[in-house]
């Protein structure tokens, strides 16, 4: 098959294993072989050396050892290439091993595919400036297509780099803190949904005094038996709140399967996640630094720009998808325009301090040390974002494109949607500025709230958010849209 096909934006997915009806196996042994001769090559012309150092991590997926002895046979296939296996590790510990000055890894690959169902696998790649760009995938993959499968040997140094990595963030927080056991007579519960996080009760807050008793699905499981690892789901973040209520706790942290997002849960049970999470993290970003930028995606709420411009923050509101995010955050910075956060309501959060890599262990490490100077003087997060005025309601919509051609489709769409907008809809106005799809403002009737029509990055699908502040406001508004959209081939 063509690689190329596996292409999903900056990284790497496909379906590695059988059990699913209708998805064929094309993460396969072979592929993964390919691809990582591919990336040792690619590495090599990129950083013009005749020898690199490669390191390769996991998360818990049932497909990852296999995978991974396949990735690191065509590593070993190509000459001149040092590989060193983490074994299990999370997804930002792996850029952190080309940083590492004790590793000092040229490149990195993270076999995972976040929270997708557990028959999918897939590959991340980093060098020292960050993860791997749309067109770095691209060039990898056009390699790839062209390399021959030879019978070789893994030949492969291992180390326990996931307690080194979580060595550095004690440290962090004990320099931040001031204290060798900031969080003794706390309690502070993980949920690690059966991926790689499990390591951050045992080996960070455990050593920081926290007592983590009452913990979840800390324990690596590739079936993922207990929920999806994906903490911006509604009814994930449901179920552990309740947890974090009945163990009165003080503090749930909650992660993805390859720690590359999390979100919290305060002792009450209110969930830290979506735009709590962004202001949570804006605020903290905004007292070291007023004026910031914070870069966010296209769907936080209006709620959320107002918390920040009171702040003393300038929200600018980006395109979804992470990449694009952390790389406007890059983008505004050389241009002089001071950003400390780029994040997304997915719980992605990049800080300028800690190379713009999305690494949700370290967004916990920022939090934890604002909920230690919080306890301090007797307050709590609410104290910090009880100021953000929250939608009434909120609603997202899917509907399928039934043309082949759908992204040209698409954009005309959303073109006539601007003059549906100013011909038929009434009390609405258009969000400037405005960087993805249509964002349109509306007020009239005592409803106040926001639609946005966008394409997917990647699929025939046109996702539509709306809010509102006020009650019935989103069915008001939603009607509306699927009268603008009868006439267009598209399916809910």
């Amino acid at each position: 098959m063509d690689l190329k096909k596996l292409q999903n934006g900056s990284d790497v997915r496909g379906i590695a294993l059988e059990g699913v009806k209708g998805e064929e196996v094309n993460l396969t042994n072979e592929a993964s072989y390919k691809i990582a001769k591919a990336f040792s090559i690619w590495l090599k012309k990129r950083l013009n050396k005749d020898s690199v150092k490669i390191t390769l991590g996991r998360d818990s997926r049932l497909s990852g050892p296999a995978l991974a002895e396949n990735v690191m046979k065509g590593l070993s296939s190509e000459e001149n290439v040092e590989v060193v296996y983490f074994n299990l590790c999370t997804t930002p510990a792996m850029f952190m091993s080309c940083v590492n000055e004790e590793v000092n890894a040229d490149g990195a690959i993270m076999i995972t595919a976040s929270h997708l169902p557990f028959n999918r696998n897939g590959l991340k790649f980093f060098t020292k400036d960050g993860g791997a760009e749309k067109e770095d995938i691209i060039d990898i993959l056009t390699i790839a297509n062209e390399m021959e499968l030879e019978d070789v040997e893994a030949k492969y140094e291992t180390l326990d780099f996931l307690s080194m990595y979580a060595a550095d963030l004690v440290k962090k927080i004990k320099q931040r803190t001031g204290e060798e056991k900031p969080f003794s007579g706390k309690k502070i519960i993980v949920d690690a949904g059966n991926g790689s996080g499990g390591f951050f009760a045992s080996k960070v807050l455990e050593v920081l005094g926290a007592d983590t008793s009452g913990s979840v699905y800390l324990d690596p499981d590739g079936s993922f038996p207990n929920h999806v690892p994906n903490p911006e789901l509604k009814d994930v973040m449901d179920s552990f709140s309740e947890i974090v209520k009945k163990e009165n706790a003080d503090l749930g942290i909650i992660f993805d399967t390859d720690v590359d997002r999390a979100a919290a849960v305060d002792k009450s049970g209110e969930e830290i996640s979506r735009n709590k999470l962004v202001a949570l993290m804006a605020s903290i970003c905004l007292e070291e630094a007023a004026g910031s930028y914070i870069v966010t995606d296209s769907v936080t709420s209006s709620g959320l720009k107002e918390f920040i411009e009171e702040k003393g923050g300038v929200h600018h509101r980006f395109k979804r998808g992470y990449k694009n995010v952390i790389n406007e955050g890059i983008r505004l910075n050389k241009e002089g325009k001071e950003c400390l956060l780029a994040i997304e309501t997915s719980g992605h959060c990049a800080l300028k301090e800690n190379y713009f890599l999305d690494d949700g262990a370290y967004m916990v490490v920022k939090i934890l040390v604002k909920f230690f100077e919080l306890s301090k003087e007797n307050k709590t997060f609410d104290d910090l974002i009880g100021s953000l005025k929250e939608a009434k309601e909120e609603a997202e919509l899917r509907a399928t494109f039934l043309v082949e051609d759908f992204k040209e489709y698409g954009a005309n769409l959303l073109e006539d949607f601007k003059v549906y907008v100013k011909e038929k809809m009434e009390g609405a106005s258009f969000e400037e500025p405005n960087f993805e799809g249509v964002r349109v403002n509306v007020e009239r009737d005592g409803i106040k709230g926001w639609v946005l029509l966008r394409l997917s990055l990647h699929d025939p699908v046109l996702p539509i958010n709306i809010e509102s502040e006020n009650e019935g406001g989103v069915e008001n508004i939603k009607k509306e849209i699927l009268d603008f959209l009868k006439d267009y081939e598209v399916k809910f």
